[in-house]
């Protein structure tokens, strides 16, 4: 179980690490598109349209990430209430529930992306981009993010057997941290 934590760690680390990429790429079309259109009044024409789809494509890569680093905001009320054993459960429970959310977004994200591949949907820009291409992202990202929820599952499982309930060890311990 420890090596399926440590597994899912890094492949979350790995979609962020590549959501920061796509970031780089998106802020230097972005930038690339100022100085063209204000230095030499030329445009690359797909600046705005690429930007969009990598921000998609970041976006979701980063949500597994952010789950691994305890980055998402979170409600804090019940973790300050609930000690001990209970806090773990709380967890357990908690990443359930968002486990389930995300097969859910999964199903309806790939049933999305899967009409545009059988479709071959087509953007209305000068590119025609295939929008299977960016919207691959979409399911890829929620995958992960259910993945890692297991992840945080496990993680939770493994303190309850290890008997790692202090308080301080469980919150810097929990998702990630």
């Amino acid at each position: 179980m420890e090596r399926f934590v440590i597994l899912c760690d890094r492949f979350s680390k790995a979609c962020g690490a590549i959501a920061g990429v796509m970031m780089l790429i998106g802020v230097t079309l972005t930038l690339s598109e100022v100085v063209l259109r204000t230095f030499f009044d030329k445009t690359t024409y797909i600046a705005e349209e690429y930007a969009g789809y990598l921000m998609v494509g970041l976006t979701f890569l980063a949500l597994a990430y952010t789950l691994k680093e305890k980055g998402h905001i979170r409600m804090t009320f019940l973790h300050s209430v609930v000690k001990g054993k209970g806090r773990i459960y709380l967890d357990i429970y908690t990443f359930t529930v968002g486990f389930v959310l995300c097969a859910v977004i999964f199903y309806t994200t790939s049933q999305f992306f899967w009409d545009s591949l059988v479709s071959q949907s087509q953007s209305m820009s000068i590119t025609a981009t295939y929008l299977a291409i960016p919207q691959f992202f979409m399911p890829m990202g929620i995958l992960v993010l259910a993945i890692q929820f297991l992840a945080e599952i496990a993680r939770s499982i493994l303190h309850l057997r290890l008997g790692i309930v202090d308080e301080q060890d469980v919150e810097s311990s929990m998702l990630g941290r």
